[in-house]
């Protein structure tokens, strides 16, 4: 789940509360440690075989099932993550992303032949899959197990050495992710670097092969900027507000159902829960009541019962507990209606599932990625006026559509553009290795899982093998009659 996943107060914004106390930065240690990944790099993974990589993810494999209890417990410290839902969204995505490296490494580091053009008569080509080299991995706070796992997992298959640096906003998570890496890799192969923003910007000093980052848009175009010194390759797993869309003669019952699992799983900190909801004009009134019943069916009957209920998420820390409810306020305050919870308590840092009608268009939560459990509700007349108001904003990492009318589906689909979507379904389009994710624009650049991923991390080298004969040869200077009657020959018939 991502990231990717995806925060708004990245790993590498400035600290707020909520952020425990790390060794400050130290960059002769990181400086140390990108040396000596460097020369394994280029003495060992360079030349290793799908063999040796599949090593290296078993171990991982079996530290991740050996360590799920403490996963467990310290997502339960970092944010009241429910054991269930950490099994769901963290434990059981690494383990899937692991499985799936093991049983394929082997096939994806194959030489992919391609076709030769008759023109070049003789010769073979071929692209090559080559490690990129020595990566950093930025993680962020809201899935942050998985999001550190998942591209070490790519990174790994595609025999890259790897730098973690965890979000210092799950301190619990960071020092296990730490202790499970330490445990299983030589420093050569994998490490950690735990700590605030500073250690992310002295990091993104060095040289690094490619940057993998999972978090906010603005902090992307940081991490882009500071790539660029270096000429790194990088992947922006971003976020944005990703829209739901309800056309006309959708089923609200399942619509409602979906929308507030994934809208509320996490309590909202999902890079791909959806951020805004367009309805059909006059369905506002029955979508909030299948809405509630949902809440009740997962949480409890009052509100009482949903704050108490063990399975309820927090938000990450005081400042975004602020953040979220401060959006709640201000769209209240500039003629929105809460029409379901809206209930806060800063000393827990919960905020009931919410949704807010009504909301004009210059509210704050209908700008920014809201990142809690509260959906705004719009409405629309036709469903050219759903799609220009999601083409309004920039294309986001997720689209979900809701209904049965195939036209307006694909209508909705192909008039718009967004990272990935889902039909009739929130979030678990992430589920399937086969399928790319990433975003577009500011909601990312790059894609990962799966096989996608194992290319993210690869460099695809072009191989070109000439025959003993070669019939550019007969092309060569001097340019006589015969090179101009070749050259007329060649155009007409083999270009």
């Amino acid at each position: 789940m991502s990231s990717t996943a995806t925060q708004p107060a990245s790993s590498v914004s400035p600290a707020s509360s909520g952020t425990a106390s790390f060794p400050a930065a130290n960059p002769k240690e990181m400086q140390r440690v990108f040396d000596v990944q460097k020369r394994h790099f280029h003495k060992v993974l360079k030349v290793s075989k799908a063999k040796d990589r599949v090593v290296l993810l078993k171990k991982l494999l079996a530290a991740v099932e050996r360590l799920t209890p403490e996963i467990k417990q310290a997502l339960q410290n970092d944010f009241r993550k429910a054991p269930h839902e950490t099994d769901l969204t963290e434990v059981m995505p690494s383990i899937a992303e692991l499985k799936d490296a093991i049983r394929h490494v082997k096939t994806w580091m194959k030489p992919e032949r391609v076709k030769t053009p008759v023109s070049l008569f003789g010769a073979r080509s071929s692209i090559s899959y080559e490690p990129k080299g020595v990566t950093l991995i930025i993680s962020p706070w809201n899935y942050p197990f998985y999001l550190a796992i998942a591209p070490l997992t790519a990174a790994l298959a595609a025999g890259n050495t790897a730098i973690i640096k965890p979000s210092e906003f799950t301190p619990e998570t960071s020092k296990l992710l730490t202790r499970l890496v330490k445990e299983t890799f030589q420093e050569g192969e994998v490490a950690v670097f735990e700590g605030d923003h500073t250690v992310s910007t002295a990091l993104m000093e060095l040289p690094f092969d490619h940057i993998f980052f999972t978090g906010s848009t603005h902090v992307g175009k940081i991490v882009m900027a500071a790539a660029a010194k270096n000429l790194s390759t990088v992947t922006l797993e971003l976020g944005g507000k990703s829209p739901a869309i309800i056309v006309p003669g959708a089923n609200l019952k399942k619509a409602a159902q979906k929308l507030v699992w994934g809208k509320i799983m996490n309590a909202g900190q999902t890079c791909v829960a959806p951020d805004y909801l367009l309805l059909p004009e006059g369905q506002t009134e029955e979508f909030v009541k299948q809405a509630k019943a949902a809440v009740k069916s997962f949480y409890g009957e009052s509100s009482a019962d949903i704050k108490n209920n063990k399975d309820f998420c927090r938000l990450v820390n005081q400042r975004n507990f602020q953040r979220v409810s401060g959006y709640i306020h201000e769209a209240v305050e500039k003629g929105g209606k809460v029409v379901m919870g809206g209930e806060t308590d800063s000393s827990q840092n919960y905020i009931e599932p919410t949704l807010i009608a009504d909301v004009p268009a210059n509210a704050r939560i209908m700008e920014d990625e809201i990142f809690g459990p509260v959906l705004p509700i719009l409405t629309y007349k036709n469903l050219d006026e759903a799609v220009e108001k999601v083409l309004s904003k920039p294309k986001p990492l997720a689209l979900y559509v809701f209904g049965s009318n195939n036209k307006h589906i694909n209508k909705v689909l192909k008039e718009t553009s967004s990272g990935g979507a889902a039909v009739n379904d929130v979030i678990v389009h992430l589920a399937n290795p086969n399928l790319p994710f990433g975003g577009i624009n500011h909601s990312g650049h790059g894609s990962y899982h799966g096989w996608y991923g194992f290319r993210t991390f690869s460099h695809e080298k072009s191989v070109f093998k000439q025959a003993p004969f070669s019939s550019i040869e007969m092309l060569y200077p001097p340019y006589t009659g015969f090179v101009d009657k070749m050259l007329q020959f060649t155009k007409k018939f083999f270009v």
